[in-house]
């Protein structure tokens, strides 16, 4: 209960100023009642409960066994003698299936499909942007799992990604951009950055002459990153396809 207590406690004080801004907001700029203010309470206090759970399983359960996979993934005994690169594919179809299941699981995800499609009036729809964000994601994080293994700079890849977005960016429909852009900030949420980052740290910790701290991290730029390309090439071929038909007619 002792070990139970402190994590509440913690979470309380991250929750409390955003409690103390949106009250303080209400209250003294805008003057107003808070509508439904026991309704509102009690949403806090199931955000906190709830928010204090889930670092809780975070540290018990998900970390380890981000860091179990690795650790097992990357054992001699499972992929033999040879360091190379290409004996490392277990660990690349684990990342590209970690990638898509979380962020196939990711709240804010979600919520933004939802608004998309009732901002759009249906037409976009809810599920294929979140499966095109998923492999947008998978992709990222085995190439980023693969820049682990190969021990290769990191800056490479982000700039190459980069300029890869702004060539797309400027070919694609103007309406879908910034969609596009916000995909790739809410993947990097409360479900997958934690194993994500706990098989980057794994990775960079069991693999010969990697440090966590330089080749550990950078997992979660992939996972920012690759969605906003998925997204984009998605808005691409859609209306390349919608262009054709058209002239078809």
């Amino acid at each position: 209960m002792v070990n139970l207590l402190q994590p509440f406690i913690d979470m309380l004080v991250d929750v409390a100023p955003i409690v103390l801004v949106l009250f303080g907001f209400q209250v003294l700029i805008l003057r107003q009642k808070i509508p439904n203010l026991k309704k509102v309470i009690i949403g806090f206090i199931l955000v906190w409960i709830g928010l204090t759970l889930f670092i809780i399983g975070l540290e018990k359960a998900l970390f380890p066994i981000g860091k179990i996979m690795a650790d097992q993934l990357t054992a001699v005994s499972f992929i033999g003698e040879s360091g190379s690169w290409e004996n490392y594919y277990w660990v690349y179809i684990f990342a590209f299936s970690i990638g898509f299941s979380t962020t196939i699981a990711e709240p804010s995800l979600l919520a933004v499909a939802i608004k998309a499609n009732q901002v759009s009036g249906g037409s976009i729809k809810i599920w294929p942007l979140r499966i095109v964000v998923a492999i947008g994601v998978a992709v990222g994080i085995s190439l980023g799992s693969f820049r682990i293994v190969t021990g290769m700079p990191i800056h490479y890849f982000i700039i190459t990604g980069y300029v890869v977005v702004l060539i797309q960016t400027y070919f694609t429909p103007k309406d879908i951009i910034a969609l596009a852009y916000d995909s790739g900030g809410v993947t990097t949420s409360t479900v997958t950055v934690p194993l994500v980052a706990a098989l980057g740290l794994g990775l960079a910790s069991t693999i010969e002459g990697r440090n966590p701290m330089i080749d550990g991290f950078g997992l979660i730029a992939f996972a920012s990153l690759f969605p906003i390309m998925s997204v984009l090439a998605y808005a691409q071929i859609t209306n390349f396809l919608n262009r054709r038909k058209n002239n078809a007619l």
